[in-house]
């Protein structure tokens, strides 16, 4: 975990940015980073590739317009690669369709 650099507040509660419940404790969605706050530092987290969050193509996933910066939803590091969140789910652009990364437990 390294410093970020990018804190411009304290997050928690009610701080505008996205909570996301990951490995034990809560992280902030800010700029397409996933930050969390201890001990006075932030640092940057990534969700990983796991059972419940795979890096894997689901075909069948048809969204309504091409993920990517200013689609409207939030980006959200995953294993060495960027989703979006949309519904509470990671979605990932791949060729015409979109694939389903897994959920994410929003706070």
């Amino acid at each position: 975990m390294a410093h970020s650099g990018r804190e411009s507040h304290q997050h928690g509660p009610g701080c505008g940015h996205i909570a996301v419940r990951h490995e034990g404790h809560v992280d902030y969605l800010q700029d397409g980073h996933l930050q969390h706050v201890r001990n006075g530092r932030v640092d940057e987290h990534v969700i990983g590739v796991t059972s419940s969050t795979p890096d894997r193509c689901t075909p069948d996933l048809h969204c309504e317009h091409v993920h990517g910066p200013g689609c409207g939803h939030e980006a959200v590091p995953h294993g060495n690669h960027t989703d979006y969140l949309v519904r509470g789910h990671l979605h990932h652009p791949h060729g015409t369709h979109c694939d389903d990364h897994g959920p994410v437990q929003l706070v």
